[in-house]
């Protein structure tokens, strides 16, 4: 041993725990970021727009109390509520399991959770068996009756019964059609205010209903 090593301070018991408790948090905190809603920036090229915090939670709420225990949930094209379900904010989030269907490939690093998703061919859905998931939600990424009827052909191929839809108020015509849904007087919000009037839709009976 040389002289330099026998000066080196040697941390206390104390300190080197503090040490270990501080970097276990910061590596729990980071893992919990990357579920923030929002991590992956708004890509507007994409017509992608967030929800607020509040609404996400809302809709993951809605989503693990509608699935049920061990129940599965689908997210197409609905980020936000699979990043507060994944949080583990949500009561009872932990005894589901949520799945993100996106065309953004940013979202793959959530891994075997991420499904790559194209609207434009709403049955390609390989790693995704027929009627698997017990709760679907579905925001379309664009006001169009072209996109929504494809994106309803996904829904029901995925869809054991309950489906939760997030789009335009001036959808609500083709939507009850496509989906035969009603819309909720619940009012969801974004992160930034959309021109068009957004509203909810369940083909369920739901408390966002009333």
């Amino acid at each position: 041993m040389s002289d330099s090593d026998e000066d080196a301070p040697a941390l206390s018991a104390h300190t080197l725990a503090a040490l270990q408790d501080f970097y276990r948090d910061t590596s729990s905190s980071s893992a919990s970021d990357q579920f923030t809603v929002g991590a992956v920036g708004e890509d507007w090229s994409l017509s992608q727009f967030w929800y607020s915090d509040e609404t996400a939670a809302q809709l993951a709420e809605e989503a693990v109390r509608e699935a049920g225990e061990g129940g599965r949930i689908a997210c197409v094209s609905a980020p936000s509520v699979y990043q507060k379900l994944k949080q583990g904010s949500v009561s009872g989030s932990d005894r589901v399991s949520a799945v993100v269907l996106e065309y953004d490939r940013r979202f793959s690093t959530y891994g075997e959770d991420f499904l790559f998703y194209d609207y434009n061919e709403p049955l390609a859905l390989s790693n995704a068996p027929p009627q698997s998931f017990d709760f679907v939600i579905a925001d379309p990424p664009y006001l169009s009756e072209e996109c929504l009827t494809k994106v309803a052909q996904t829904v029901k191929y995925l869809s054991k019964g309950k489906v939760l839809l997030c789009t335009g108020a001036i959808m609500e015509k083709v939507a009850k059609e496509l989906l035969d849904v009603k819309m909720c007087s619940f009012l969801p919000k974004h992160n930034k205010n959309l021109s068009n009037e957004f509203r909810c839709f369940v083909n369920y009976p739901s408390r966002l209903l009333s």
